[in-house]
């Protein structure tokens, strides 16, 4: 299932404030329609409200904690599962799973790593994304379309999970290493790749209009709209 206008609805289960709202927000600004929760009193109410695709919970809840709250998800709703914790255990793990988890994330966690997970399990349930738009770029990840001022861009494979990756997280910069794990699935470093890969892909998107691909020279790459 594809969400039109690249709203597919992520709950957050998270009792610590600071961390909630930076859920909150690097999944909104990735294009998710997102909301929060500070505990599990009133998720089914929320889940019937809401219908998330996608429920992320902390492990550690006042009341009844990430596993006992999965199996009310799994119980109520179709939607997908990652648990959120700082327990790293394999007894602990297991028990998430066998709770109905589709994925788990050690705190401290990368915002970049729960990004790449959570469109990997939203994948994986047949949930993409839908057309993101920047400036006059359009990204299409489930057509695999991306159109520049009405003008069709014709990209290669790689150069389009480039794009999508820098779409997801527009107006954040993220550096080669991270593209090169989302993008390659390497985790070693070859900063001349992105640069190559980062390069082509500007000639053909800045062909049909001014530069959305920007160099935060020492830190990464952005991809946001003319200022």
């Amino acid at each position: 299932m594809t969400r039109s206008g690249g709203s597919a609805r992520v709950l957050v289960v998270e009792d610590d404030a600071a961390i909630q709202e930076a859920l909150v927000g690097s999944l909104g600004d990735a294009g998710y329609e997102v909301r929060g929760l500070p505990d599990g009193r009133d998720l089914e109410a929320e889940l019937d409200r809401f219908r998330p695709d996608l429920v992320v919970l902390d492990w550690m809840l006042p009341g009844r904690d990430g596993p006992t709250l999965s199996r009310v998800v799994r119980s109520r709703t179709p939607a997908a599962v990652i648990i959120v914790t700082a327990r790293d255990e394999v007894d602990d793990r297991l028990r998430g799973f066998d709770a109905g988890a589709d994925d788990y994330v050690v705190k401290p966690f990368a915002t970049s790593e729960l990004l790449a997970r959570t469109r990997a399990v939203l994948r994986r349930a047949g949930v993409t994304l839908g057309t993101i738009q920047v400036d006059d770029l359009l990204v299409d990840p489930a057509a695999a379309r991306v159109t520049r001022g009405g003008v069709e861009v014709e990209l290669t494979a790689t150069e389009l999970r480039l794009l999508v990756f820098l779409a997801e997280n527009r107006d954040r910069v993220v550096s080669t290493l991270q593209i090169l794990t989302q993008v390659w699935g390497y985790d070693d470093y070859a900063d001349n790749l992105v640069q190559v890969h980062i390069s082509a892909l500007r000639r053909k998107i800045e062909a049909h209009g001014p530069r959305l691909i920007h160099t935060s020279r020492g830190l990464g790459y952005v991809l946001r709209a003319p200022r």
